[in-house]
């Protein structure tokens, strides 16, 4: 594994994160594998080199982060490991069991801590901009979580470029500890953050590592008909962020699955690809529920697609809505 810098800080990390929003209360999303089925999946991933893992709060609403906890303290030592949670999503019906109020993220940067059984993240990231907090306030709290030694570098998710532009200029004004990450959705059928947010973080030398590499499973044929998975059948985010709703999306899946099929791997593979060779990219967020998974994404840092391939499998994509910036 060739490990590569987050961003402009000293930390390293593998070229693919390992997401966790998979594993933790199949009662959550019918797709999530509990504990027990979890387990082969952390351990390929430490086998062959993935230092870097993935969770936050809202999945399976605390329970990924108590799986996390569980089996990384059981298979690895923690210095071994780069673990990244996340804070802003509902955990309960209470007005402030929400949001990124400084209450909200001292509660939350506790609890996740106790979950995931250890005394600090290596990167914790807000998981949507809050329109109800004054930023002043998110970004103090924040400084004061990494100068408790809480966390030790902070990140961000989608938002508006302008939105991380004004708290990454206050943060530097006040002399706070500054975002280090950007988690947005990026993939061959949603590359809108390629206008703005893109160039903001490679001027910033903010590391990107994006999720949904394959769409949700679109680009892998996970919602083709005849190919459906539970998750491609029954996730709402999917519609909601406009992934394979148009014609354009369906000749971009069919020509990734014909590269895929040129090349002899799989069409994850190929969409993986080109996320990694896009500038900028750091380490995408991968999930893997199936063996195959793991060899899958693996493969994609082998594979080189040529500057034609990459022409074939861009041309064809049109602009669309952002939607997951709510």
């Amino acid at each position: 594994m060739n490990y590569v810098r987050l961003g402009k800080t000293g930390i390293k990390v593998s070229p693919l994160c390992f997401g966790c929003m998979t594993y933790g209360d199949p009662g959550w999303h019918s797709w999530v594998l509990d504990e027990q089925a979890a387990r082969p999946f952390y351990k390929t991933a430490l086998d062959h080199g993935i230092n870097f893992f993935d969770t936050a709060d809202l999945y399976s609403l605390g329970k990924s982060e108590e799986v996390a906890g569980r089996l990384l303290k059981e298979m690895v030592p923690r210095d071994e490991v780069v673990i990244t949670t996340k804070v802003c999503r509902p955990m309960g019906p209470g007005p402030n069991q929400q949001g990124l109020s400084r209450k909200h993220i001292m509660a939350s940067i506790d609890a996740s801590l106790k979950r995931l059984q250890t005394d600090y993240v290596d990167l914790y990231v807000i998981h949507r901009f809050d329109y109800d907090t004054p930023i002043e306030e998110t970004i103090e709290a924040l400084h004061d979580v990494v100068k408790a030694g809480k966390a030790l570098y902070l990140g961000a998710s989608s938002m508006w470029a302008w939105q991380f532009a004004q708290m990454l200029t206050l943060q530097r004004e006040r002399g706070l500890a500054q975002f280090v990450s950007m988690q947005n959705l990026y993939n061959l059928v949603h590359r809108e953050d390629e206008r703005e947010m893109i160039p903001l973080c490679r001027s910033e030398g903010i590391a990107l590592t994006p999720y949904s590499p394959n769409a949700r499973g679109f680009l892998a044929g996970n919602t083709q008909e005849s190919t459906t998975t539970v998750r491609g059948s029954t996730d709402a985010m999917t519609r909601k962020w406009h992934l394979g709703s148009t014609a354009e999306d369906q000749v971009i899946a069919n020509r990734v699955a014909d590269v895929a099929r040129r090349l002899g791997v799989a069409s994850a593979t190929v969409a993986l690809a080109w996320v990694l060779a896009r500038p900028g990219i750091t380490a995408p967020i991968i999930g893997a529920s199936k063996a195959h998974h793991f060899a899958d994404a693996l493969q994609a840092l082998e594979l080189t697609l040529d500057v034609e391939t990459m022409k074939y499998l861009e041309e064809r994509y049109r602009a669309k809505p952002v939607a997951e910036h709510e």
